[in-house]
């Protein structure tokens, strides 16, 4: 017996297929974003926002699949993107990064597809960089040749200081949340033991004897 899939219905079936984002890890990353400027999702499989977040990700990369500049890519932190996801400091799900592969920026932007199209439309684009020094104003490519002239010891060093602070930074941050987090536990025993005083002291009593009074003069009046 012969079957017939019907032609129609074979190039809507291919035309609706998901695009398969690009998808890098600590192998193929030097290789794929190579002059390239990056707008890449961080994830992780089981992350229901990076589950709903997905299609319209797949949308957007199928517009620039090909672009000599743009990339839109996934990493998968749970599998071999992890070093990748450790490296650019990756605390949750999705994260969302981009500009330069060796120096990627955070997107703080929407999440919506027209936002991200738009975001990738206005930024995707080469940028200033020791490969695009022409793209550079006068002050960076002064401070790119400082660096440049730094031996890779001294460029190491130099890193290493900067990352230090982001880390100072991180842990101010969680101790001054610590902080407001026990403050707020604090405040509410406190809210709750005034409330236990309260009503130990008769409150609960002293409604019903209002409740009581107001019926009997009522009762009273009839």
């Amino acid at each position: 017996m012969k079957f017939f899939f019907p032609i129609a219905l074979f190039f809507s079936a291919t035309a609706n297929a998901a695009h398969s984002v690009p998808s890098l890890d600590a192998d193929n990353y030097d290789a794929m974003t190579d002059g390239k400027t990056v707008f890449i999702k961080f994830f992780a499989p089981w992350c229901g926002h990076c589950k709903k977040m997905a299609p319209d990700w797949e949308k957007l990369s199928k517009e620039w699949e090909g672009d000599e500049v743009g990339l839109i890519a996934d990493v998968d932190c749970t599998a071999s993107g992890k070093s990748l996801c450790d490296a650019n400091g990756v605390k949750g799900f999705p994260t969302l990064k981009y500009g330069d592969p060796s120096a990627l920026e955070d997107y703080t932007g929407g999440r919506t597809l027209p936002d991200m199209i738009k975001f990738a439309k206005e930024n995707l684009k080469p940028v200033c960089s020791p490969v695009n020094l022409d793209l550079c104003d006068d002050d960076k490519k002064k401070t790119i040749e400082e660096y440049m002239a730094l031996s890779a010891d001294a460029l190491k060093a130099k890193i290493e200081v900067e990352e230090k602070k982001l880390e100072k930074a991180e842990e101010n941050f969680k101790a001054e949340v610590q902080g407001l987090q026990d403050t707020y536990q604090k405040l509410s025993q406190d809210r709750d033991d005034a409330i236990a005083e309260v009503k130990a002291a008769g409150l609960g009593l002293l409604k019903a004897v209002s409740a009581a009074k107001k019926k009997s003069a009522v009762k009273d009046e009839l």
